[in-house]
């Protein structure tokens, strides 16, 4: 375990244990919750601010409200529409104009993992037989228009996102686990009382009804597909146009694939959130720009934020990494992310488990981690889970030697076994804006081509990554995509948060899929069951460790590097820390010095 993480391993233990009620805590006293070491608010320490600095304080406090805040992305996002997308980044920046029931602490380090009510009063009160969660609104909460947030806005919120055809991006979760008989949504049944899965006895009352126990419920309810969406604003697939603000900052234009302007939301009362801020006028994203161009433009300060907050790209890092003062302008903090490939087990030759070990024995994973940043992109992985995942147990099933750059006798016995001796040829399928999955296929292609298997890398957008190429199984089988560069966080701090949406079998959908080794092992998915229907909180963190030790023997998914960013703030910059939760900067937090 490394010793950066051991604290913060330790604190998610004790969220965990505590219980979520307790881990909770209250709204408390209405304004901003401080991070650590904000005393000096309003001053301007830039000059002062070290290499690093971001990952356990606040850096360049300030208050001041006023100017124009810019990011910029290499792609556009899933969707804008908090109930449809699942980018980690995007559930960040969704935040800046919708509520969920729950959210985290607005605090770097181990504190920030905390879950404190967001449109809720507390936390869940659960039922003594842990099926029934019942959540109070908090009065008052108004959308941008001014019209009160309501408990059947949260209820309609996840009709749409969880029990629809149209909206993809998103995870089900709601859906698996709501006891909601054969609901199909809103848009094919309008009378939102047939959804039987959550009633809401009162205007600021929502009660969620399960099939089974869920220990975790409190975490899943701060995914933004709890933030309440008006059904009569509801446009489909069309609403990420024009979504409905509870956050601080409402829509003022959005060109799909473009960019989207925000501005200050008017209706949005400090006194109610506890976790967010409200300083720049406006706040602009520029989509589909080129990578290392958003390196060149923080670091001459023409942007502020990579909304990716995947790090600077080689050249970038390059530069900063060899000038001090640029590196004191940078913070290298460890993700929740793993860096890793999945092999299909539908794409032929990739439905025998041998030809699955032959990629992991052969791969070299020196040259899988360079383009991440060698050690400073993160340390080797072998295992599903992260060590800042509760529940990790370090393990390696595919020792591929002592250097990591590949056992080529292993992996010939195993091509030997699955019937190809002489090797095979594949396709590999990445991100093609992501210049790092691009560099780590063509790492794998050399490594592979050692033992004769003979890659042919493909590229789409991310922008539709899940819902059109890697995440659509038709797709995978159709265009032979046996191996697909990917990465993953934890939904929630827990084993169960980081796994099940990409190992479960029953979470394999038709599009907008995370399990694209269509992985569907019975006791993966019963112990997945058994896991989240536990109460104590050790018991439950061996069983993910049983449900990583089964994930690893199908060899269908091979770990890259367990992710640290090396990600650029720029001198004007203020309020920038790493939310733990995210792994990149809090973006409702941030300000821009005038």
């Amino acid at each position: 375990m490394r010793k950066t993480n051991v604290l913060a391993l330790a604190a998610l233990g004790t969220v965990l244990t505590m219980g979520l009620a307790a881990c909770g805590g209250t709204a408390g006293g209405g304004g901003n919750t401080s991070p650590a070491n904000n005393s000096s608010a309003g001053g301007d320490n830039a000059s002062a601010a070290k290499y690093n600095d971001g990952y356990t304080k606040v850096v360049n406090p300030s208050d001041a409200k006023g100017g124009t805040l810019k990011f910029a992305l290499t792609d556009e996002p899933d969707s804008a529409d908090p109930g449809n997308t699942y980018y980690a980044w995007n559930w960040n920046f969704t935040r800046l104009y919708a509520r969920p029931l729950m959210t985290y602490t607005a605090k770097p380090g181990p504190e920030g993992l905390k879950l404190v009510p967001d449109l809720a009063e507390a936390p869940g009160e659960v039922s003594a037989d842990g099926k029934t969660w019942t959540y109070k609104l908090k009065k008052g909460i108004k959308y941008d228009d001014g019209t009160e947030v309501k408990a059947a806005d949260v209820k309609y919120a996840i009709a749409r996102s969880n029990f629809t055809a149209e909206l993809t991006d998103g995870p089900k979760y709601f859906a698996q686990y709501l006891d909601a008989g054969d609901y199909k949504g809103p848009y094919k049944d309008k009378n939102l009382d047939d959804f039987k899965g959550i009633e809401t006895p009162d205007d600021y009352t929502v009660v969620f009804k399960l099939k089974a126990p869920f220990s975790e419920f409190d975490f899943l309810v701060a995914n933004p597909q709890s933030a309440p969406v008006p059904q009569a604003k509801d446009t489909g697939v069309d609403y990420e146009k024009a979504v409905a603000s509870t956050g601080p900052y409402k829509f003022e234009s959005y060109e799909v694939g473009k960019q989207l302007n925000l501005v200050r939301n008017e209706n949005w009362d400090q006194a109610t959130d506890t976790t967010r801020k409200q300083l720049p006028d406006r706040i602009e994203v520029q989509y589909k720009q080129n990578a290392e161009d958003i390196d060149n433009r923080l670091i001459a300060g023409q942007i502020q934020v990579d909304l990716g907050g995947t790090g600077l790209q080689p050249a970038g890092r390059a530069k900063v990494v060899s000038n001090p003062q640029l590196k004191d302008s940078t913070d290298n903090p460890f993700t929740p992310f793993n860096r890793y490939a999945m092999m299909s087990t539908k794409v032929a030759p990739f439905d025998n488990v041998e030809c699955r070990k032959a990629v992991q024995y052969a791969t070299d994973k020196v040259a899988t981690q360079a383009p991440w940043g060698g050690p400073l992109g993160g340390d080797i992985g072998t295992t599903a889970m992260t060590p800042t995942t509760v529940g990790y147990k370090p393990f390696d099933l595919y020792p591929n030697g002592a250097d990591h750059k590949g056992d080529l006798a292993k992996a010939k016995e195993a091509l030997a076994a699955c019937g190809h001796p002489d090797g095979f040829s594949t396709n590999i399928a990445v991100r093609g804006d992501r210049t790092k999955e691009v560099q780590v296929a063509e790492a794998m292609q050399a490594s592979l081509d050692r033992v004769g298997i003979k890659l042919t890398i493909k590229k789409y957008p991310s922008g539709d990554w899940s819902a059109q190429y890697a995440g659509k199984p038709d797709f995978v089988h159709k265009n032979n995509l046996g191996i697909m560069i990917a990465g993953w966080g934890s939904d929630w701090p827990s084993g169960f948060g980081f796994l099940s949406q990409i190992v479960d079998g029953r979470a394999i959908k038709p599009s907008g899929n995370y399990n694209m080794m269509e992985l569907d092992d019975k006791a993966i998915n019963e112990l997945l069951d058994k896991g989240v229907q536990t109460s104590d909180a050790a018991a439950r963190n061996e069983i993910w460790a049983q449900v990583d030790q089964k994930v690893m023997e199908s060899a269908a998914f091979m770990s890259f590097v367990y992710e640290k960013t090396l990600i650029f703030r720029p001198a004007s910059l203020t309020n920038a820390y790493v939310h733990p939760a995210w792994g990149m900067y809090d973006y409702t937090w941030l300000g821009v010095k005038q």
